[in-house]
Protein backbone atom coordinates (compact mmCIF):
# COMPACT_ATOMS: atom_id res chain seq x y z
CA UNK A 1 0.00 0.00 0.00
CA UNK A 2 1.42 3.37 -0.97
CA UNK A 3 1.17 6.47 1.19
CA UNK A 4 -1.54 8.76 -0.19
CA UNK A 5 -0.64 12.40 -0.74
CA UNK A 6 -4.22 13.26 0.16
CA UNK A 7 -6.07 10.88 2.46
CA UNK A 8 -9.53 10.29 0.99
CA UNK A 9 -12.04 10.00 3.83
CA UNK A 10 -15.56 8.72 3.26
CA UNK A 11 -18.09 10.09 5.73
CA UNK A 12 -21.04 7.84 6.57
CA UNK A 13 -23.91 9.37 8.56
CA UNK A 14 -26.20 7.29 10.75
CA UNK A 15 -29.10 9.73 10.44
CA UNK A 16 -31.42 10.42 7.52
CA UNK A 17 -33.18 13.35 9.21
CA UNK A 18 -33.18 16.52 7.10
CA UNK A 19 -31.92 18.64 10.00
CA UNK A 20 -29.49 16.03 11.30
CA UNK A 21 -26.78 17.38 13.59
CA UNK A 22 -24.62 14.41 12.59
CA UNK A 23 -24.92 15.23 8.89
CA UNK A 24 -24.04 18.83 9.80
CA UNK A 25 -20.97 17.59 11.69
CA UNK A 26 -19.86 15.68 8.58
CA UNK A 27 -20.29 18.84 6.51
CA UNK A 28 -18.05 20.64 9.02
CA UNK A 29 -15.47 17.88 8.56
CA UNK A 30 -15.76 18.31 4.80
CA UNK A 31 -15.41 22.12 4.93
CA UNK A 32 -12.67 22.22 7.55
CA UNK A 33 -10.63 19.24 6.38
CA UNK A 34 -6.99 19.87 7.24
CA UNK A 35 -4.19 19.81 4.69
CA UNK A 36 -3.78 16.34 3.22
CA UNK A 37 -7.41 15.30 3.81
CA UNK A 38 -10.47 15.30 1.56
CA UNK A 39 -13.90 14.25 2.80
CA UNK A 40 -16.71 12.88 0.66
CA UNK A 41 -20.08 12.00 2.17
CA UNK A 42 -21.87 8.78 1.26
CA UNK A 43 -25.61 8.45 0.69
CA UNK A 44 -27.20 5.55 2.56
CA UNK A 45 -30.87 6.54 2.55
CA UNK A 46 -31.61 4.61 -0.63
CA UNK A 47 -30.25 1.26 0.56
CA UNK A 48 -32.84 -1.51 0.80
CA UNK A 49 -33.21 -3.39 4.07
CA UNK A 50 -30.55 -6.06 4.22
CA UNK A 51 -31.80 -9.28 2.62
CA UNK A 52 -29.29 -11.95 1.66
CA UNK A 53 -31.60 -13.13 -1.12
CA UNK A 54 -31.06 -9.74 -2.80
CA UNK A 55 -27.29 -10.09 -2.41
CA UNK A 56 -27.31 -13.58 -3.92
CA UNK A 57 -29.38 -12.30 -6.86
CA UNK A 58 -26.87 -9.48 -7.45
CA UNK A 59 -25.89 -6.41 -5.47
CA UNK A 60 -28.66 -3.76 -5.58
CA UNK A 61 -27.29 -0.65 -7.34
CA UNK A 62 -27.21 1.56 -4.19
CA UNK A 63 -25.31 -1.19 -2.34
CA UNK A 64 -22.80 -1.64 -5.17
CA UNK A 65 -22.24 2.13 -5.19
CA UNK A 66 -21.61 2.28 -1.43
CA UNK A 67 -19.31 -0.77 -1.48
CA UNK A 68 -17.28 0.87 -4.27
CA UNK A 69 -17.07 4.15 -2.30
CA UNK A 70 -15.84 2.33 0.81
CA UNK A 71 -13.31 0.34 -1.22
CA UNK A 72 -11.98 3.51 -2.90
CA UNK A 73 -11.66 5.48 0.35
CA UNK A 74 -8.45 5.53 2.34
CA UNK A 75 -10.38 5.90 5.61
CA UNK A 76 -13.92 6.04 6.98
CA UNK A 77 -15.49 8.66 9.27
CA UNK A 78 -18.74 7.59 10.93
CA UNK A 79 -21.02 10.30 12.33
CA UNK A 80 -24.11 9.05 14.09
CA UNK A 81 -26.73 9.72 16.72
CA UNK A 82 -27.48 7.22 19.45
CA UNK A 83 -30.79 5.36 19.42
CA UNK A 84 -31.73 3.18 22.38
CA UNK A 85 -28.13 3.15 23.65
CA UNK A 86 -26.86 1.85 20.32
CA UNK A 87 -26.21 2.28 16.60
CA UNK A 88 -29.21 3.48 14.54
CA UNK A 89 -30.77 0.85 12.30
CA UNK A 90 -30.01 2.78 9.10
CA UNK A 91 -26.28 2.78 9.88
CA UNK A 92 -26.27 -0.87 10.93
CA UNK A 93 -28.10 -1.72 7.69
CA UNK A 94 -25.41 0.07 5.64
CA UNK A 95 -22.65 -1.70 7.55
CA UNK A 96 -24.38 -5.07 7.10
CA UNK A 97 -24.64 -4.57 3.34
CA UNK A 98 -21.06 -3.38 2.86
CA UNK A 99 -19.58 -6.07 5.09
CA UNK A 100 -20.92 -9.07 3.15
CA UNK A 101 -18.45 -11.27 1.30
CA UNK A 102 -16.79 -11.44 -1.06
CA UNK A 103 -14.11 -8.76 -0.71
CA UNK A 104 -15.44 -7.09 2.43
CA UNK A 105 -14.06 -3.52 1.92
CA UNK A 106 -14.09 -2.46 5.59
CA UNK A 107 -11.32 -4.95 6.48
CA UNK A 108 -8.10 -3.14 7.36
CA UNK A 109 -9.66 0.28 6.73
CA UNK A 110 -8.68 3.09 9.13
CA UNK A 111 -11.71 4.66 10.79
CA UNK A 112 -12.89 7.31 13.22
CA UNK A 113 -16.18 8.05 14.95
CA UNK A 114 -17.98 11.21 15.98
CA UNK A 115 -21.51 11.75 17.14
CA UNK A 116 -23.94 14.47 18.15
CA UNK A 117 -26.80 14.09 20.58
CA UNK A 118 -29.20 16.40 22.39
CA UNK A 119 -28.31 14.58 25.61
CA UNK A 120 -25.40 15.15 27.94
CA UNK A 121 -23.43 12.01 27.01
CA UNK A 122 -23.12 12.84 23.31
CA UNK A 123 -23.39 9.32 21.80
CA UNK A 124 -20.92 7.59 24.12
CA UNK A 125 -22.88 4.30 24.14
CA UNK A 126 -23.41 4.30 20.37
CA UNK A 127 -19.70 4.85 19.86
CA UNK A 128 -18.89 1.93 22.16
CA UNK A 129 -21.22 -0.37 20.21
CA UNK A 130 -19.90 0.86 16.87
CA UNK A 131 -16.34 0.18 18.02
CA UNK A 132 -17.37 -3.41 18.81
CA UNK A 133 -18.77 -3.79 15.29
CA UNK A 134 -15.61 -2.28 13.81
CA UNK A 135 -13.42 -4.76 15.71
CA UNK A 136 -15.32 -7.65 14.12
CA UNK A 137 -14.94 -6.02 10.69
CA UNK A 138 -11.17 -5.73 11.26
CA UNK A 139 -11.24 -1.94 10.90
CA UNK A 140 -8.32 0.03 12.33
CA UNK A 141 -10.07 2.56 14.54
CA UNK A 142 -8.30 5.54 16.07
CA UNK A 143 -8.82 6.02 19.78
CA UNK A 144 -8.27 9.76 20.20
CA UNK A 145 -9.57 12.31 20.16
CA UNK A 146 -13.06 11.18 21.04
CA UNK A 147 -15.69 13.50 19.58
CA UNK A 148 -18.97 13.25 21.44
CA UNK A 149 -21.03 16.37 20.85
CA UNK A 150 -23.49 16.59 23.75
CA UNK A 151 -26.18 19.24 24.13
CA UNK A 152 -26.01 19.71 20.36
CA UNK A 153 -28.87 22.22 20.28
CA UNK A 154 -26.51 24.61 22.09
CA UNK A 155 -23.63 23.94 19.70
CA UNK A 156 -25.49 24.33 16.39
CA UNK A 157 -27.42 27.39 15.26
CA UNK A 158 -30.95 27.50 13.83
CA UNK A 159 -29.56 26.81 10.33
CA UNK A 160 -27.80 23.66 11.49
CA UNK A 161 -24.33 25.21 11.44
CA UNK A 162 -21.89 24.09 14.11
CA UNK A 163 -20.99 27.37 15.81
CA UNK A 164 -19.20 26.00 18.88
CA UNK A 165 -15.53 26.75 18.07
CA UNK A 166 -13.98 24.17 20.44
CA UNK A 167 -16.07 21.42 18.84
CA UNK A 168 -15.11 22.56 15.34
CA UNK A 169 -11.45 22.45 16.38
CA UNK A 170 -11.92 18.97 17.85
CA UNK A 171 -13.33 17.72 14.54
CA UNK A 172 -10.23 19.07 12.77
CA UNK A 173 -8.01 17.30 15.33
CA UNK A 174 -9.95 14.08 14.73
CA UNK A 175 -9.30 14.37 10.99
CA UNK A 176 -5.61 15.12 11.58
CA UNK A 177 -5.36 12.04 13.77
CA UNK A 178 -7.18 9.92 11.18
CA UNK A 179 -4.90 11.26 8.43
CA UNK A 180 -1.75 10.50 10.40
CA UNK A 181 -3.00 7.02 11.42
CA UNK A 182 -3.95 6.22 7.83
CA UNK A 183 -0.51 7.24 6.57
CA UNK A 184 1.18 5.14 9.28
CA UNK A 185 -0.88 2.13 8.22
CA UNK A 186 -0.09 2.77 4.55
CA UNK A 187 3.63 2.84 5.37
CA UNK A 188 3.29 -0.35 7.41
CA UNK A 189 4.52 1.50 10.49
CA UNK A 190 1.54 0.82 12.75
Amino acid sequence: MTVAETVKVLGICGSLRAGSYNAAALRVAQKMAPQGVSVDIAEIGDLPHYDDDLRVAGWPAPVARLRAQVAAADAILFSSPEYNYSVPGVLKNAIDWVSRPPDQPFAGKPAAILGASPGMLGTVRMQYHLRQIMVFLDMKTINKPEVMIGHCAERFDANGELTHAPTRELIVKLLESLRDWTRRLQRGAA
